[in-house]
């Protein structure tokens, strides 16, 4: 059945001038702005999945949390943490808009963990890379490349993924701070402690409180222990496991804390330029992920986020309510990602949409990650 549409949207991509892969329309919803639209939802359905092997293959529309349901039957994840899970995101779209969560902070992102892909070209070609194998190193690596290509590249149908034991248990670490001042001092002191941490988040409140939050995952057995070393670590702080521990991780994943038509912009760093961007984001809520080195921003002034972070260097990706053009932010030239597309997609097929202000065609800049 799968095949067979793949076939179909081979043939739709050859006979049309301008299309739209879509997925679950959980982050990016750009509008087709005439073209066809690609529906990418038809492909579901997991392909191969050998738990004694940590490698999971699936078509590229399948929700993300049918695959961790099926992962989590055999005591094993995903450990980049994908995002906005229960909104519906399907695996296509995670790894377009290379959408890692706070727990990417140990593992690593979607370049970490996707070793296979298949995808359909601007002219119509089912490209195949990578394979069902950690260790292989033959032919472009295709998968690494469509991580954060939003959908300019082709339309991905299916991955593969290796996967990791799922922690037995987990514990949070709650550390209210004076000041941003004081939360970026404790920042280095974990993410250069010795323990192995799972994820550290630096959370600015509504009313501009400012605490961090440390995430430890493993053993249930020496959990306690572990977690009342990092607590000496930073001085003090509220010990939160249980259900509330899971839902607080929950709520970064989903954007709870995101007030319902707000866009939320990814904007990589690293901890060293989180004050010159907080100072000129007062108003907006906000969160410093991954160890200080992932900014997400909540605001609908979009135009003047837009210049804030032209004016600091920094790009911008607008993951949820997202106009035409996601990106803001710095604009770069990258003569190897235009060479790609060239090669990719000669006729422009993937890329005929209205950008917010002339810039180059290169999705690099705003889906990349600092570290």
């Amino acid at each position: 059945m799968s095949t067979d549409l793949v076939d179909e949207l081979r043939a739709t991509i050859k006979s049309s001038t301008c299309v739209r892969p879509r997925g679950a329309t959980t982050k990016l919803r750009a509008p087709a702005n005439g073209c066809t639209t690609l529906d990418m939802r038809r492909l579901a359905g997991v392909v191969d999945y050998q738990p004694t092997e940590f490698i999971i293959t699936a078509w590229a529309g399948t929700p993300v949390a049918e695959v961790q349901g099926l992962l989590a039957e055999h005591g094993q994840y995903l450990p980049f943490d994908p995002l906005l899970t229960e909104r519906g995101a399907t695996l296509g779209g995670t790894v377009a808009a290379n959408a890692c969560g706070p727990e990417r902070y140990r593992y690593g992102g979607v370049r970490d963990f996707i070793i296979g892909a298949r995808f359909i070209d601007g002219n119509g070609n089912l490209i195949h890379g990578g394979g069902k194998v950690v260790k292989n190193a033959a032919g472009f690596d295709y998968p690494k490349l469509m991580v954060g290509s939003l959908g300019r590249l082709g339309a991905l149908v299916e991955v593969t993924f290796k996967v990791f034991p799922k922690p037995e248990a987990y514990a949070t670490l709650r550390v209210d701070c004076p000041s941003l001042g004081a939360a970026l001092a404790l920042l280095p002191k974990l993410t250069n402690c010795p323990y192995d941490l799972n994820a550290i988040d630096l959370v600015i409140g509504a009313a501009n409180e400012v605490a961090i939050f440390v995430r430890v995952g493993g053993l249930a057995a020496s959990l306690s222990q572990r977690m009342d070393r990092v607590r000496s670590l930073c001085g003090g702080g509220e010990i939160v496991t249980g259900d509330a521990e899971a839902q607080l991780w929950r709520d970064a994943r989903e954007f709870a804390w995101v007030a319902k038509g707000v866009p939320v912009v990814k904007v990589p760093l690293t901890p060293s330029r989180i004050p010159a961007l907080d100072a000129r984001v007062p108003l907006a809520r906000r969160r410093y992920s991954v160890g200080g080195n992932v900014a997400w921003i909540a605001t609908s002034a979009l135009d003047e986020l837009d210049a804030t972070l032209s004016s600091l260097d920094l790009a911008g990706l607008i993951l949820l309510s997202a106009p035409d053009d996601p990106r803001i932010g710095r604009r770069t030239s990258h003569p190897f990602a235009e060479r790609v597309i060239r090669a990719l997609d000669p006729q422009n097929k993937f890329g005929q949409a209205t950008p917010r202000s002339p810039r180059v065609n290169s999705p690099a800049d705003a889906t990349r990650d600092s570290r």
